[in-house]
């Protein structure tokens, strides 16, 4: 029996032992399936290119001594200098020509420019680059051409890395109505300001899209002609081209049959309202000029036809119509006969310039500066003709063998771009005729369209079988080929294509527009312009920013598994780890107590430790449940502790300094009390308390030796939850301080409000305010400088605020009463979230360090001004503030809200009994603030819904008490931020004494208004402004309801007048002014008459009621007659019968 229950025993020990066996194994098994992490070390003293440092007055003293080189040293010194060096042949030897370096004598006048030979073994390596032919000698050409060389090459690699579309393939749509025809060209129409496209076919078909590419309306140009007895025409007109003609909202149509179709473009619904007919040939090809700064002045429509000649149309005042309008009978388009075209010459002049090209033109183009004409032809004598409107200067001419199909033209650049049969896209200079400067090849059809991208530097060609390439005009390389994938392609099939087929829009929102057949895609581009670009440190969002004290470094990681390092002091870059964990994303990051060692947690529960000096991983600690970690906390030099989407709080003791493998301690003695995942931890030494925080709102102050709860600062019951806690912070120099223990230390951050706790004493809860600029937002970043006077947040906006906290929850007798901390500063740091937050001391001064998911870390002044950002070329010195440097614009939105002493600001607008919001509407409480106790009373719940309904109020900082003409405030905005408090009332009411009646009786009537508005909003509750809908100048906060399906119909100013109306002295530019506009005229009756007054009319009332009414006859008898019935009740003169 007895070796029975030992069997038992051993076999529980053993079958325990193989659990843990293999539990440990599936612990370990992740780190085995990762991919391995690489390293990059990057040494500062070698970092440093020597081509980057060099600047303008480095290059200018090296001219000068290139000019007159230092003379030359004789003797051992010479000989010394020759040592190691191949001489030639005393007999051969050539004299040294003037204006020419050795490399010795290039060292030594570096040497004497910077005042250190620190730079000698890269001049050295910089010499010889530049002395291509190993003379042994270089002068200052040389010097020249090289520098620009390397200038070149690394901006076009720069250009060359920059992803040009955001997907491979585009949005296609198939045009059905087409039936079958080409697309001839794709306009796009901004206006009503909704983008939407029309795209023209070649037989006669107009088809409106949104910006969705979905079909609207289509419309058909008419085909009946006057000179015909039949509805259809003795032959088929296709169209040519089509131009949008933006000051005047129409769309010129262009076709076979010799004429022009203009139609009606100011809203979607599309009308034919021109008709130019009885040209003189064909037109070809429309292009239309106008001046974008001033839609008034004279604009140009002109047409290239089939003999090969240019037609100009200019328009003279474009807003008093195209033509002129004279009275007509019956609907339809307006005719307008080509040869009489004299009669309209008050608006327009037209001039034809024949025989340009010998062929038809395929394409035409105006260029306002210069007044030049550009044309093309499929001619291979006059392919391209440049010649100025009046043919008084030189005319250039291309011969190009297959003539030319399309091309662009650049002024900046002075660049033309031409394609056609050869299948070549070749680059010419203006003015150089004989050669280009550089040809494309890699089409292998005919090329449809060229466009030149001038802020990218970037030429865009399409050709026949559907192929777009993007060429680099720097670096005259293809960046990037599509073949476009329409449904009609067909191996071995050849499709009928338009002659214009392709649409870039360089303004936003940046797309590109092809047509195939009857097919038309669209392409989104990545980057519509330089400006837009944007410096990141990491190539995906980072997720921690960290500094390290000891080693004046920052440590980011990012969601890409990559960690760097880098110097503080200079923003270099110092280290960096790729694939950390592999393909997980790093969640979270901490230092250890000596700041040299770096702690990462993944998405998978792995978590190592690093050697942040040379990137050695020394730690891999075991998972536990392969869940998500939230929070690190070194709790001791050997100790670390772990919590995230386990629920757990694991522990790792490092007893052993070698090992590679810690395993994981879960028998923490408080146990598993968190019911949701714990998103927030933080630790505090001098207390030995460690608080944690779950997705419900619960948060528990834990005994760090004891490992037991020591306060429950916020339990959740079951029916109620709380907001998430995105972030706990330890005020450590309070709890340092025996004095201040009993005040607010612990903060925590829920939905954007942050809460202060006291961990000792009857009442925990000090105060509460909502940080954030804007609403909806949240804080997931917090810090503090090292005596807690200023505490540092970050929301997920992508703003940071710098509030005083030196005197902010001390006293025990303020719980409860608090609300804001002066704000000393704010400003936009990011473009979006700022997840971690750094307040560092560097030296003697203060700077910000911020993470942000925008893929950037950047540092900062605590006043908000910008130093850097890390990964940047150029280096900041932080003990030199002129090095401090600002990437774009829109980061000027800083603003400074600091205290203010004179007596003419009213401090009183900060009181804590009014919550401040600022101009935008942006609250600043929410309306969730209320206390979680539960002990509150109906009353006390009232009361602060009552606070949070007050009137918006502007922000004292931007409230100008001083009469400004470029203030935007009215003065009664000024009287309500006066009057907006009922404590305010009653001292303006006995400072208004002095005042005169008038502005007392305004003012009494704004204060009545007042307190009525803040009657209805204490009954009714706060407006939600985006349930109302504005119906002009008017809104109906508790009437109008939200119709989305609606949209308002928004008519030019500049609509074109008619010369009855221009004569008649109308103007008509507002809504206003359309509503008050005369629809009869006057001088169209037969005779004018002015209005008659209410005295005339009142008489002529009378006078018809004697004429109209028969005579009335006395009664026989004494009664109540009739006629005294008709005095006393007389009849209206709308019951008056004629």
């Amino acid at each position: 029996m007895k070796n029975h229950r030992t069997c038992r025993k051993g076999g529980k020990v053993a079958e325990t032992a193989a659990m843990d066996k293999q539990k440990q194994k599936s612990s370990w098994g992740v780190y085995m399936q990762e991919v391995p992490p690489s390293v990059t070390r990057f040494d500062q003293n070698l970092n440093p290119c020597l081509e980057e440092e060099l600047e303008l007055g480095h290059l200018l003293h090296l001219k000068e001594l290139f000019a007159d080189p230092p003379p030359a040293r004789e003797g051992a010194d010479r000989k010394a200098e020759n040592k190691g060096q191949w001489l030639k042949p005393p007999g051969k030897q050539k004299e040294k020509p003037p204006g020419s370096l050795t490399l010795q004598e290039f060292q030594r006048a570096f040497s004497e420019l910077i005042g250190s030979e620190s730079w000698n073994k890269q001049l050295q390596l910089l010499f010889h680059k530049v002395d291509a032919a190993c003379e042994g000698l270089i002068d200052w050409s040389k010097f020249c051409a090289y520098m620009l060389l390397y200038y070149k090459e690394r901006h076009s690699a720069r250009r060359a890395k920059k992803e040009i579309f955001q997907e491979t393939q585009p949005l296609v749509r198939h045009c059905v109505q087409n039936k079958q025809e080409p697309t001839t060209r794709v306009l796009a129409i901004s206006s009503p300001p909704s983008l939407w496209f029309v795209t023209v076919s070649r037989g006669g078909l107009l088809t409106t899209w949104d910006s969705g590419l979905h079909i609207r309306k289509t419309f058909e140009i008419a085909t009946e002609s006057r000179g015909f007895p039949t509805d259809k025409r003795r032959f088929k007109s296709l169209v040519t081209d089509a131009v949008y003609m933006a000051n005047v909202h129409r769309i010129a149509v262009a076709t076979t049959s010799r004429d022009i179709h203009f139609f009606e473009a100011s809203t979607a619904n599309l009308f034919e309202d021109i008709h130019l007919f009885a040209l003189n040939n064909i037109p070809t090809c429309l292009y239309y000029w106008y001046n974008a700064k001033s839609l008034g002045s004279r604009s140009l429509l002109l047409w290239g036809d089939d003999q090969g000649g240019v037609n100009l149309l200019w328009l003279l005042r474009p807003r008093a119509g195209m033509f002129e309008k004279p009275f007509r009978d019956g609907s339809g388009p307006r005719r307008i006969f080509m040869p009489d075209i004299k009669e309209h010459r008050k608006l327009l002049r037209y001039h034809a310039i024949p025989d340009v090209h010998e062929e038809a033109i395929s394409q035409i183009q105006y260029v306002s500066e210069g007044d030049l004409l550009i044309t093309a032809s499929d001619s291979p004598k006059a392919s391209v003709v440049i010649m100025d409107v009046h043919r008084k200067r030189k005319v250039y001419t291309w011969k190009i063998k297959k003539g030319v199909k399309c091309f662009d033209y650049c002024k900046s650049l002075n660049l033309l771009v031409t394609g056609g049969l050869d299948h070549a896209v070749q680059l010419w200079n203006q003015y150089l005729t004989d050669w280009p400067v550089a040809t494309f090849q890699g089409h292998s059809t005919t090329v449809l369209s060229t466009v030149i991208h001038e802020s990218q530097g970037h030429v865009f060609s399409y050709s026949k079988d559907s192929v777009l390439k993007v060429w680099d005009i720097f670096s005259q390389t293809c960046l990037q080929t599509l073949v476009l994938k329409f449904p009609c392609i067909q191996p071995g099939r050849v499709l009928e294509q338009g002659d214009s087929p392709f649409l870039l829009m360089q303004d936003p929102p940046h797309l590109l527009l092809v047509s195939c057949a009857d097919y038309i895609g669209m392409l989104k581009l990545t980057h519509g312009g330089a400006e837009e670009e944007e410096l990141a440190t990491h190539s995906a969002p980072l997720c921690s920013a960290l500094y390290s004290a000891y080693s004046h470094q920052v440590v980011t990681g990012c969601d890409d598994s990559s960690v760097a390092v880098w110097d503080v002091e200079t923003g270099t870059k110092h280290l960096f780890i790729s694939n950390a964990h592999g393909n997980e994303e790093i969640t979270c990051m901490a230092l250890d107590s000596s700041q040299n060692r770096l702690i990462t947690a993944a998405r998978n529960g792995t978590i190592k430790v690093w050697n942040i000096q040379n990137g050695h991983n020394v730690h891999q600690l075991e998972v536990v449940d392969e869940a998500e970690v939230t929070g690190l906390v070194v709790l001791q030099s050997r100790t670390l502790l772990a919590v995230g989407w386990s629920r757990k709080i694991v522990l790792y003791h490092f007893w052993e300094p070698g090992a590679l493998f810690v395993t994981a301690t879960c028998s923490w003695k408080g146990g598993q009390l968190h019911k949701e995942d714990i998103l927030a931890v933080d630790y505090c030494p001098a207390l030995g308390l460690l608080a944690t925080a779950s997705f419900d709102g619960e948060i528990i102050v834990w005994n760090s030796e004891s490992q037991r709860v020591f306060l429950y600062l916020r339990e959740t019951p079951r029916k109620r939850s709380h907001p998430p806690v995105d972030k706990l912070f330890f005020l450590q120099h309070r709890c340092t301080d025996g004095i201040l223990k009993d005040s607010a230390v612990l903060i925590s951050s829920e939905a954007g409000a942050l809460r202060w706790w006291s961990i000792f004493g009857e009442r925990q809860e000090f105060g509460v305010y909502y940080a954030p600029t804007k609403v909806d937002a949240s804080v997931l970043g917090l810090a503090a400088n090292l005596i807690n006077t200023v505490l540092v947040s970050g929301d997920t906006e992508g703003f940071i605020q710098v509030w005083d906290i030196s005197g902010y929850g001390l006293s025990p007798s303020t719980r409860g009463s608090l609300k804001k901390p002066p704000l000393l500063s704010s400003w936009r740091a990011h473009s979006s979230c700022v997840v971690s937050i750094e307040h560092l001391m560097f030296d003697s001064d203060a700077f910000i360090l911020s993470g942000s998911a925008d893929r950037s870390a950047r540092l900062w002044t605590p006043e908000g001004k910008f130093v850097g950002t890390f990964g940047q070329e150029k280096r900041w010195d932080l003990k030199n503030p002129s090095t401090f440097t600002h990437p774009k614009g829109s980061w000027e939105e800083k603003k400074e809200l600091r205290k203010r002493t004179t007596l003419t600001e009213p401090r009183v607008l900060l009181s804590s009994k009014d919550p401040v919001r600022n101009m935008e509407g942006d609250t600043g409480e929410k309306g969730n603030l209320q206390e979680s106790s539960g002990q509150g009373t109906t009353a006390c719940k009232v009361d602060l819904r009552a606070q949070l309904q007050e009137p918006q109020l502007p922000r004292p900082d931007r409230l100008g008490l001083s009469p400004s003409p470029s203030s935007q405030l009215s003065w009664e905005d000024g009287v309500q931020s006066r009057l907006a408090t009922p404590q305010l009332l009653t001292s303006t009411l006995n400072q208004r004494k002095c005042e005169d009646p008038f502005s007392r009786y305004v003012e009494d009537k704004l204060i009545k208004r007042i307190a009525g508005r803040k009657a209805r909003r204490h009954i009714f509750g706060t407006i939600n402004a985006k349930k109302c809908n504005p119906f002009g100048t008017i809104c109906s906060p508790f009437q109008a309801l939200t119709t989305s399906e609606l949209q308002r119909l928004t008519l030019p100013e500049d609509l074109p007048m008619t010369p009855r109306m221009l004569r008649q002295g109308i103007v008509c530019t507002s809504e206003m002014d359309l509503r008050s506009l005369q629809l009869t005229f006057p001088e169209l009756d037969g005779e004018k008459t002015d209005e008659p007054t209410l005295g005339e009319k009142k008489k002529s009332s009378v006078h018809a009621k004697t004429s109209f009414l028969p005579p009335l006859v006395k009664p026989q008898t004494p009664t109540l007659s009739s006629s005294t019935k008709a005095k006393s009740f007389p009849i209206p003169p709308s019951r008056l019968s004629p």
